[in-house]
C-alpha cells in the first residue's frame, strides 16, 4: 500500500510539473513547435537515467522511492504519447518538415540527455 501511494502522490506531482514547465515553455518560445513538449522529455530522459544509475548502483534509494520518483513522477511528467499526437498533427496539416523535425529533435536529444545523465550519474555517484 505505501508503495501504490507514494506512486499516486509523486505521478500527481509529475504531471503538475509537466503541465507548469510546458505552459511556461509555450508563453515563453511560441506555439509554432511543439517545444513544451521536447523540453518535458529531455529533462525526464536525463533525470530517469541519472536517478536510475543511482540506483541500481548504490544503495542510496530505497525501493518505494525508487518506485514513486521513476514511474510515478517522471512517468507523469515525460509524455511520449503527446509527442506522437503532436507529430501526427503536423503531418495531418502537411507539415513533414515539422513532424521530421519533431521525431528527430525528441530522439537525439532525448537520447543525448540519458547519455549526459549516465554520465553525470557516473561522475557524481560512480559505478559502471
Amino acid at each position: 500500500m505505501t508503495d501504490l501511494l507514494a506512486l499516486a502522490v509523486a505521478g500527481a506531482l509529475g504531471s503538475v510539473c509537466r503541465f507548469l514547465l510546458s505552459s511556461w515553455t509555450y508563453r515563453a518560445l511560441g506555439e509554432g513547435f511543439a517545444y513544451g513538449t521536447l523540453l518535458v522529455n529531455v529533462i525526464g530522459c536525463f533525470a530517469l537515467t541519472f536517478f536510475m544509475h543511482t540506483a541500481l548502483v548504490t544503495d542510496l534509494v530505497p525501493r518505494t522511492l525508487r518506485i514513486a520518483v521513476a514511474i510515478g513522477f517522471l512517468g507523469a511528467f515525460t509524455t511520449f504519447s503527446t509527442f506522437g499526437f503532436e507529430t501526427l498533427r503536423y503531418l495531418d496539416d502537411g507539415d513533414w518538415a515539422l513532424a521530421a523535425t519533431n521525431v528527430l529533435a525528441n530522439v537525439v536529444l532525448c537520447l543525448l540527455a540519458s547519455w549526459a545523465g549516465l554520465a553525470a550519474g557516473r561522475i557524481f555517484i560512480g559505478g559502471a
